[in-house]
């Protein structure tokens, strides 16, 4: 296929702490931690002359995956319903694809506080256009701090934003990447930025609650002394079996486990303790080892 595969000296995006154009959505909070995502004003994504529908496609299911759904595109090709942009869309095609917005450069930094994103940056304060700069995990932070009209603006996949634009734009933003082969394609990269930015597109994602309950104390006790038994029965000198015990009471310090899964160990070691036991009854009986013992 063809244009998806082109590389973009693109990146990152940003937006700027509190700028005073904020002539659309809701009003800025002065605490932007706290403003709800979902009466947060979520960035605009604008690409500037795309040469491949592909990667507006790319780009366009990139923006539906991250929560995001107003695109703008600066002069780009034609995108029709059955060539490469819709076909790279995803379910992005029934809506932010066939919602795009045609705009001019001079649109978009006149209505936005926007962050230009490009792969190539300046080492120093001497390069002003591309100098300094924040990558996408830095955006996320410093966004986090204000509500204000935002656009990341990528550019053209073989030679990105040049200079002239990014010294329009007031934010730059970069991708961190290796130093041999920074450059990503224009899709990638987008990706990449609407990633780490969820935390504030996104209400809520596919993944289930992470938030663990530690099994109460009594309970990892009452293993801890199930397990000190095991440790004795499997005829260990004294000081192996202490510093076991102490090795398995940390793993479970770091583990948190949860009451299920103490509970799951306890009913474990609850009938291999048993085991243990009537082996050592039977071997009594016959006067037999249960097992070598360590010299």
């Amino acid at each position: 296929m063809s244009g998806a595969d082109e590389e973009a000296d693109v990146d990152s995006d940003t937006v700027a702490d509190g700028d005073p154009r904020t002539t659309e959505g809701p009003d800025a909070t002065p605490d932007g931690d706290d403003t709800d995502r979902s009466t947060r004003r979520k960035p605009v994504v604008v690409v500037v002359e795309p040469e491949t529908p592909g990667n507006v496609g790319t780009i366009a299911r990139a923006m539906k995956n991250f929560g995001l759904a107003e695109l703008k595109l600066v002069d780009p090709p034609e995108l029709k319903e059955d060539g490469e942009a819709y076909g790279f869309a995803g379910h992005a095609r029934e809506d932010v694809l066939p919602n795009a917005e045609e705009v001019t450069f001079d649109e978009v930094v006149a209505n936005y506080h926007t962050v230009g994103t490009t792969a190539i940056t300046g080492e120093d304060d001497r390069s002003h256009e591309r100098f300094p700069f924040k990558t996408p995990a830095e955006l996320r932070e410093s966004l986090k701090t204000v509500d204000a009209p935002t656009a990341i603006v990528f550019g053209r996949e073989g030679r990105g934003l040049n200079n002239e634009e990014l010294s329009r734009l007031d934010e730059v933003c970069s991708i961190p990447a290796d130093d041999d082969y920074p450059v990503l394609n224009l899709g990638q990269a987008a990706t990449v930025l609407l990633y780490e930015l969820r935390d504030l597109t996104v209400d809520e994602t596919q993944l289930p609650d992470t938030a663990v309950t530690r099994a109460p104390e009594p309970d990892l006790e009452r293993f801890h002394e199930f397990f000190g038994e095991f440790l004795a029965a499997t005829g260990q000198r004294e000081h192996v079996r202490e510093k076991n015990a102490l090795l398995m009471r940390r793993l479970l310090g770091r583990a948190h486990p949860t009451e299920r899964e103490i509970h799951s160990l306890l009913g474990t070691f609850r009938k291999a303790n048993a085991k243990l036991e009537h082996a050592e009854h039977l071997a009594a009986k016959y006067d037999e080892p249960v097992y070598p013992r360590e010299r």
